[in-house]
């Protein structure tokens, strides 16, 4: 058998006049809340709210979408512009390096690609160079 026992500490107060004041009762003790397993929290994950955007590797969901590009494509679920994504470069989990950018599906740096000087698709003129992102610089 186990007992219960709680005790109710009551405490009264006087103000400056000598009056005694209402007790003030104090809470019982917080029971500690049960807490499922970590296989059980697992289980009961949330939906994703966005479910209804995923492809489900169907390319035809991606083109109605109207993301924004013209060579969108699903990818791990999700549609993808393969021309500008860094993750995702021209391919799937394409990823470019930490220095480059995704233009036009290909990895360039834009600090030194004569094609891509600066920005994606800044040609410098015939002849130039591209440093630190500005053509014919110095």
């Amino acid at each position: 058998m186990a007992f219960a026992i709680t005790i109710i500490i009551t405490t009264t107060t006087t103000d400056n006049t000598g009056a005694k004041k209402a007790p003030i009762p104090t809470l019982p003790p917080l029971k500690r809340k049960l807490v499922a397993s970590r296989f059980l929290a697992e289980q009961e994950k949330p939906k994703n709210p966005r479910a209804a955007d995923h492809c489900h590797k169907d390319n035809e969901i991606c083109t109605t979408l109207e993301i924004g590009g013209t060579n969108t494509t699903c990818c791990n679920n999700k549609c993808i512009d393969l021309l500008y994504d860094d993750h995702n470069c021209g391919a799937c989990k394409k990823k470019c390096p930490f220095t480059e950018t995704c233009c036009r599906g290909e990895c360039v740096n834009l600090s030194f690609d004569k094609r891509h000087c600066g920005y994606c698709n800044n040609r410098c003129m015939t002849g130039g160079y591209c440093f630190y992102g500005m053509c014919d610089y110095a």
